[in-house]
C-alpha cells in the first residue's frame, strides 16, 4: 500500500479509505474509461475550474463580446468545447456555488439564498449558516484518490470557520469568504483569508485577481508531480469593480471591459503554466460564470444578450451562462455543444473521469462525459431542468420547451451608471411557454397553442418540487 495512504488512513472514514486504496485501480481503469489503449497506468487528470462572478452570457469573445477582447478564453474555446445551453441552478451567488460543488440543486442542500455577515435587515437568518460539513463536494470525492486541492477566490458558502473551504475538502484557501460589496459602512470589515486566518481587512481589491492568479500558479508548481484540483472562483466582475493598473483603461467598453480582460489574462497565465510544466494534455479546464449580469448597474454590468433579463431572475439571462471545457486529446477542439448541461453535472462527470466514488446521498447532476466526446446524436441526460429562485420553483425546461409558472421577478426600470445601481421594480409574469429553439429571447408566449406541453411540464415541475422539498438536507448552523 502507498505509504502516504497508510500514513493518512486514520483521517478518513472506512468508505473514503477504501476509495483511496482503490485509487491505483482507478488509474489503471482511466485508460479504458477514456478510450486509451495503453496498458501503462496513467496519472489521474488534473481538474481546474474557473468560476467568475456575474459575468454575462455574451461577455466572452467567442460568445459575441463587444468593446473588449478575451484572446485566452477564445483560445480555450478553439482548443475545446463551447456550450450554448449551459446553466447554473440559481441566478445569485451562494446557491449557484453550492450546486457547483455538491452536484445538487441548492434547495436540496438548504442553501437557497445569498449568505452574508451581519448587516442590513435582509441578512437576518443568513449570517450563521453555511454548507453543511456532511455534504460531499468535488474536493472531497477527489481527496481519497490522492489529489491536492485548493480554492483561491470568493467562497460565499458560510464565513464561520466550520463552513470554510478547509472544512470541505480543500487543502488550501485564499480569498474573500463572501461578496466584495459586503463592506463597511453596512457590514463588518471585509476579511481577506489565508486558510482559516484573516491576513488583512478591507484589502485593496484591485490586487485580488492578480493575487488569486499568483496563488494558483504556485499551487500548480507545487503539485506538478501529483494530481490536483484547482478551484478559482473569481471575485470579479461583481460590483464594486476593481482592476489592476496593468489593465486599467485597456478596453473600449470601460472599467467592466478592463476587469474581464484581466480575468482573461489570469486564465492565460494558468494555461501557460500548465503548458510549461507539460500538464496541459492531462488537465481538464472548465470555465463558467456563477450567474447572469447585474443589469441595474449599467456600464458596470455585463451583457446577457440575446437572452432576456439577468441576475436575480429565472429568465435565460439569469441562469444560462458561458461555459468552455478544454482537455486536449479528449475533448474535440473547436467543438460546440448545444445540449442542456449544468454546473450540477460537474461532480458526477469528474467522478466518472477519475473513478472517484459518488456521494452516498442523492445528487441531481448527471454524467455528461458522453457530451464531451461530441459524438453525433448524443443527447442531454436531463429530461428536465428546474429553475428556482430562493425556495420557489419558477420555471422548468424540457428539450426546446420552457414553461414559466406564474411568478414575480425583479427587473431594472432605470439603469445605473459608474458603479451606482439603478432603480428596479417587481414585475409579474403569467403562465408562459416559450420555444427556446426559435425564441431564445422568451418573447412569444405560446401556452395557449400547446396545452399538452403545458400539462406535461407542469406535471414534471410539481412532481420534482414535491419530491425535493421532502428530501432537503439541513444546512450547517451555529449559534448566532
Amino acid at each position: 500500500m502507498n505509504e502516504e495512504i497508510k500514513k493518512d488512513a486514520h483521517q478518513y472514514s472506512r468508505r473514503e479509505f477504501l476509495t483511496m486504496v482503490g485509487a491505483g485501480a482507478s488509474s489503471l481503469a482511466l485508460g479504458s474509461l477514456l478510450g486509451c489503449k495503453s496498458s501503462t497506468p496513467e496519472r489521474l487528470p488534473n481538474i481546474v475550474i474557473i468560476f467568475t462572478d456575474d459575468q454575462g452570457y455574451s461577455d466572452l469573445g467567442s460568445y459575441g463580446a463587444r468593446g473588449f477582447s478575451t484572446p485566452n478564453l477564445d483560445r480555450l474555446a478553439d482548443e475545446g468545447m463551447r456550450f450554448t445551453d449551459f446553466y447554473v441552478t440559481s441566478s445569485v451567488c451562494s446557491p449557484s456555488r453550492a450546486s457547483l460543488l455538491t452536484g445538487c440543486y441548492a434547495q436540496r442542500v438548504d442553501i437557497p439564498d445569498v449568505l452574508a455577515p451581519p448587516g442590513p435587515p435582509w441578512t437576518k437568518g443568513r449570517t450563521n449558516i453555511g454548507l453543511n460539513s456532511e455534504e460531499t463536494t468535488i474536493a472531497k470525492i477527489l481527496k481519497p484518490l490522492g489529489y491536492s486541492t485548493a480554492c483561491f477566490g470568493k467562497w460565499h458558502l458560510g464565513h464561520r470557520p466550520q463552513f470554510l473551504p478547509t472544512r470541505h475538502g480543500f487543502d488550501e484557501y485564499f480569498g474573500l469568504p463572501y461578496s466584495n460589496d459586503m463592506i463597511p459602512e453596512d457590514y463588518p470589515d471585509l476579511p481577506l483569508m489565508d486558510g482559516e486566518d484573516v491576513v488583512e481587512y478591507n484589502p485593496d481589491q484591485s490586487r485580488l485577481t492578480t493575487m488569486y492568479t499568483e496563488r494558483s500558479l504556485q499551487f500548480i508548481d507545487k503539485n506538478k508531480d501529483r494530481p490536483f484540483f484547482l478551484y478559482v472562483p473569481h471575485t470579479m466582475p461583481h460590483v464594486p469593480l476593481y482592476v489592476s493598473d496593468k489593465f486599467r483603461g485597456k478596453s473600449e467598453q470601460g472599467l467592466y471591459g478592463d476587469v474581464i480582460m484581466e480575468i482573461d489574462w489570469s486564465v492565460g497565465e494558468i494555461l501557460k503554466k500548465l503548458k510549461q510544466l507539460h500538464l496541459d494534455n492531462n488537465t481538464l479546464v472548465i470555465f463558467a460564470s456563477d450567474n447572469g449580469p447585474w443589469l441595474a448597474y449599467g456600464n458596470h454590468a455585463g451583457s446577457a444578450l440575446p437572452l432576456r433579463e439577468g441576475k436575480m431572475t429565472v429568465f435565460e439571462g439569469g441562469q444560462r451562462v458561458p461555459c468552455i471545457m478544454r482537455w486536449p486529446g479528449k475533448i474535440p477542439s473547436g467543438s460546440t455543444c448545444s445540449e442542456l448541461a449544468s454546473t450540477i453535472d460537474l461532480l458526477p462527470t469528474i467522478a466518472s473521469i477519475t473513478g472517484a466514488a459518488l456521494p452516498s446521498t442523492k445528487i441531481d447532476g448527471k454524467n455528461i462525459q458522453p457530451l464531451l466526446k461530441n459524438k453525433p446524436g448524443v443527447k442531454s441526460p436531463h429530461e428536465a431542468f428546474f429553475y428556482y429562485y430562493a425556495n420557489d420553483l419558477h420555471a422548468v425546461r424540457s428539450g426546446k420547451w420552457k414553461l414559466h409558472l406564474p411568478h414575480k421577478y425583479i427587473s431594472p426600470v432605470e439603469i445605473g451608471h459608474g458603479g451606482i445601481g439603478g432603480k428596479t421594480e417587481n414585475k409579474e409574469l403569467p403562465l408562459a411557454l416559450y420555444n427556446l429553439e426559435i425564441d431564445i429571447q422568451e418573447q412569444m408566449n405560446v401556452a395557449s397553442q400547446y396545452p399538452d406541453i403545458v400539462q406535461r411540464l407542469t406535471r414534471l415541475a410539481n412532481e420534482f418540487d414535491a419530491d425535493l422539498k421532502q428530501n432537503i438536507r439541513p444546512a450547517g448552523r451555529v449559534e448566532p
